[in-house]
């Protein structure tokens, strides 16, 4: 299965070659979509677990704010868990994560996800490389207990260009409306463009299966 991707190049949101006026006109309905998706969610008692992952600044809460802004909070639930107290840093890895799985009838977002041991935690040593490992390995059947249990697990990677990923986090310096997006490890991973790019790699590699349910 090939990677599902996203890519965006402006960020409000829109691609390279879109018109305001017709981004606007796309979104608004999308937003319709999604209001049906919300009540057909309700009615059928689902339950649906969305990731999102991917580059500092590749536009990852832009994108879930374009998609909870015109629907209810109490069905779309978005988590941005910070880093893990001591208490946490003793429990199992997924267990912090699980508390937060949805109930019937709620879509459950991530702003980034367990796949952060994959990532910035492995880059950035957070976590040693038999952790990292031991996480890849186990992360696929655990997903699939996941989706046999009956949730719907989406998978998005968001990707940036180093040009883009620059000027958008200069953007945040600049702009005191957003500075408060700007984190000490934003600054701090920036120059360690390869090694996420490895890491993403390896994360695909173990955890992108045949089976539709662990599909980026």
């Amino acid at each position: 299965m090939k990677h599902t991707t996203k890519k965006t190049e402006k960020a409000n949101g829109q691609s390279g070659d879109m018109k305001r006026k017709d981004y606007d006109k796309e979104l608004g309905r999308l937003h319709g979509e999604l209001v049906e998706l919300q009540e057909w969610v309700v009615e059928k008692g689902l339950r649906i677990i969305v990731v999102f992952e991917g580059r500092d600044g590749a536009g990852k809460g832009g994108m879930i704010k374009a998609i909870t802004e015109r629907v209810s909070p109490r069905v779309f639930r978005v988590y941005a868990l910070p880093a893990p107290n001591d208490r946490e840093k003793t429990q199992l890895y997924m267990q912090r994560y699980v508390r937060h799985f949805p109930a019937a009838g709620e879509i459950a977002i991530f702003d980034r996800s367990w796949y952060n041991r994959a990532g910035v935690e492995r880059v950035m040593g957070f976590c040693t490389e038999q952790q990292a490992a031991d996480f890849l390995r186990v992360t696929p059947p655990l997903e699939a207990t996941m989706v046999e249990s009956g949730i719907i697990l989406i998978k998005y990677w968001l990707e940036v260009t180093p040009e883009e990923q620059t000027r958008r986090l200069e953007d945040r310096i600049d702009d005191p409306r957003k500075i408060w997006k700007l984190s000490p490890m934003d600054l701090k991973s920036y120059n360690r463009w390869y090694d996420y790019s490895r890491a993403r790699d390896e994360m695909f590699e173990a955890t992108d299966t045949k089976s539709p349910r662990g599909t980026w």
